[in-house]
C-alpha cells in the first residue's frame, strides 16, 4: 500500500483497549496500524453482511430523501 493511498485519522482509545491493541501488535510482530487496519477492515466487511446494518442504512437513506424532498419544495 502506497502512502498517497492511505489517508491519515485520529483515532482515540481508552487506555486498556490501547495497551491490548499495542500487546497484539507486539506479539505477532506488527505495528499497531497494521494490526487497527485489519480489525476496521473485519468490521466493516461484516457490516456489509449483517441485517440490522443494512436496515439501518436504508432509513437513513430513506430520511435523508425525505429531507431532500422538503428542501426542493420551497424552490
Amino acid at each position: 500500500m502506497s502512502k498517497e493511498a492511505t489517508k491519515n485519522i485520529l483515532l482515540r482509545l481508552d487506555p486498556e483497549l490501547a495497551e491490548r491493541l499495542h500487546l497484539v501488535a507486539e506479539v505477532e510482530g506488527r505495528s499497531v496500524s497494521d494490526v487497527a487496519r485489519e480489525a476496521i477492515a473485519s468490521l466493516v466487511e461484516h457490516r456489509r453482511t449483517d441485517e440490522k446494518f443494512s436496515r439501518l442504512l436504508e432509513e437513513n437513506l430513506a430520511r435523508h430523501q425525505q429531507s431532500l424532498r422538503r428542501l426542493r419544495e420551497d424552490d
